[in-house]
């Protein structure tokens, strides 16, 4: 390498997240182990796997993984403790084993009125309770056909990052609200560009650390268009919902890493 030419930044380990929803009962801990089962040596050694059950089951699923898969939440208060009847906080699911918590995925922004301001609360709350944040980013349709696309993401990345975001606590993922459990997905190209932005806007915040925040696609992601998604630049790996909730999908989707 000459001496002037700058080192290639080292790609961040890929992660694939399966965020289950308002889905699962008691009997759906059969499907986690069968993740952890068929999570072999090979895969373990090209990519992380985490699963996002209800609250209900965190504590549940940590056992069933058996330290094989990492577990996560849905969803977290900002604060610790307190008057707020239904809400889970960040240290709750650390007490239960929880290693992530996803904030700010659409369906909280649209169903519950999440500004951005909540979600960087409920992030730093993540941070606070030792766990890592996944800050959820996209736009709807509406906003893409306007060519709104960059200014959504950008000024949500900008009011969601936590103070004290860094490669070790803060993922990020992409999830076009018009994609998620649709069927519907963007070209390559249009989730490189997306991903690319992102990555600059990362870069700008957190500085050479930018570059190790793992950045997840999100929205009808599947066994069969798995690897080309996984793929393009800037992509992570992968935020998957329907095709999460049972192993042979999930496992399906992270396959796409045993050949990279």
């Amino acid at each position: 390498m000459p001496a002037s030419a700058a080192p290639t930044p080292a790609r961040p380990r890929p992660l694939v997240a399966g965020n289950w929803k308002m889905n699962g009962l008691e009997a759906s801990l059969a499907e986690i182990a069968a993740m952890a089962g068929g999570y072999d040596d090979a895969l373990r050694g090209r990519v992380d796997l985490l699963v996002c059950p209800p609250a209900t089951l965190v504590g549940a699923a940590v056992a069933a993984c058996a330290g094989k898969l990492a577990v996560g939440g849905q969803d977290c208060h900002p604060k610790a403790s307190g008057a707020h009847t239904g809400d889970v906080a960040a240290e709750m699911l650390a007490d239960l084993g929880a290693a992530y918590v996803i904030v700010g995925h659409s369906e909280r922004r649209a169903d519950h009125g999440e500004s951005d301001a909540v979600v960087k609360s409920k992030a730093e709350a993540a941070l606070r309770a030792g766990l890592v944040a996944i800050v959820c980013v996209g736009e709807t349709e509406a906003q893409r056909r306007a060519g709104e696309m960059l200014d959504v993401v950008g000024a949500q990345i900008a009011g969601s990052l936590p103070a004290g975001a860094s490669a070790r606590n803060l993922v990020v993922a992409y999830e076009p609200v018009w994609a998620i459990g649709t069927g519907l997905t963007p070209t390559p190209a249009d989730v490189a560009q997306v991903h690319g932005f992102i990555r600059e806007r990362l870069a700008a915040a957190l500085g050479e650390d930018g570059a190790g925040v793992r950045i997840l696609y999100g929205g009808s992601v599947k066994p069969s268009n798995a690897a080309e998604l996984m793929g393009v630049a800037n992509v992570d790996g992968a935020l998957v919902g329907g095709a999460s909730l049972t192993a042979k999908d999930f496992l399906g989707i992270a396959a796409a890493y045993r050949s990279q």
